[in-house]
């Protein structure tokens, strides 16, 4: 987790692509309506810190609320506005980079997809490793249970016998905004994901796991319009199988399904409240695509991506 001494090394850089699957007239963005779309742009704050397939814009502010003509602005780039790697028009930042097969190369705990470390500092208590730390004003905790190949508990990763690492990771408290706005909000994010197949010896990688966050936020908006928002995300991966690259070029997904939801409930100036709804659902089937199922607000548009690193293309 790279807002953490003990960090989980799967990559969630960003690399910025054209936009591709914009759903800003889904949103009734343009002119001087109000857009609602801008939600979808980051995570609830914190969440980011968590184990997820969100790529996450890294800026762990909250919502600044609605915006006059401001839609989903996806894979443009600027804060908040970002795509994943070759996934310009996915929510939540993007893809993370092992989910596209652009992270880094190698075998080993330390190498490949889904790498993890944990410091020397963290503490001990039975079978499981504990970190915390704070960041940005959020309690962040992170639980560690590792195995070697033989299913014997481990209380530190070997590079040569460690073959399953399950991290629990919580990031809780309050955060808030004074750019474009004024925001405060409450914050309470969760993650529990078991990558195997770490061991030098294992030709694959197969990730299990889900995460889930919640923003409750209140002040005004760019506009001084004052609001609420309740913004809600989950993320669960099933059986994502990711070959082991022994070259000098990381290897993509071959199997396995992501299925990313979020959720913003907005209201105005104490007015009725705004729903606004959002699902993604990636899917790996052994060849060098992706399918990818968008729905937003009931409306839905089947894409694909070319693996690794490609950008979406939503007929």
């Amino acid at each position: 987790m790279r807002y953490i001494r003990f960090r989980m090394l799967a990559a969630t850089t960003t690399l910025l692509g054209a936009t591709a699957c914009n759903f800003d007239a889904m949103n009734g963005a343009g002119g001087r309506d109000l857009a609602f779309g801008s939600a979808f742009n980051t995570l609830p704050a914190g969440m980011e810190m968590t184990a997820s397939s969100y790529s996450g814009d890294g800026s762990g502010l909250p919502w600044g609320g609605p915006e006059f003509g401001r839609g989903m602005m996806m894979g443009m780039g600027g804060p908040g506005m970002r795509g994943g790697p070759g996934m310009g028009g996915m929510m939540g930042g993007g893809l993370g980079a092992d989910f596209v097969g652009a992270g880094q190369p190698g075998s080993g705990p330390h190498r490949g997809a889904f790498a993890a470390r944990i410091d020397s500092s963290c503490t001990i208590a039975g079978t499981d490793v504990t970190c915390a730390a704070t960041r940005s004003g959020l309690t962040v905790t992170t639980i560690y249970t590792n195995t070697s190949v033989t299913g014997a508990a481990q209380t530190k990763i070997d590079t040569l016998t460690t073959n399953t690492v399950r991290s629990r990771t919580t990031a809780t408290g309050t955060v808030s905004r004074s750019r474009d706005g004024s925001v405060t909000a409450t914050v309470n994010n969760s993650s529990d994901r078991t990558v195997t197949g770490l061991a030098p010896s294992s030709t694959q990688r197969t990730v299990n796991g889900w995460a889930k966050g919640s923003e409750t936020a209140s002040g005004t908006n760019r506009e001084g319009q004052k609001f609420t928002a309740v913004r809600t995300s989950t993320d669960t991966t099933t059986g994502l199988v990711v070959p082991v690259s022994s070259g000098t070029s990381p290897s993509y997904p071959t199997a396995g399904r992501v299925v990313r939801v979020m959720s913003v409930q907005t209201t105005i100036d104490g007015g009725t409240p705004t729903t606004n709804n959002r699902r993604e659902v990636i899917t790996y089937d052994g060849s060098a695509t992706a399918k990818v199922i968008i729905t937003e607000n009931g409306t839905t548009k089947n894409c694909t991506i070319a693996l690794p690193r490609g950008r979406p293309s939503c007929g």
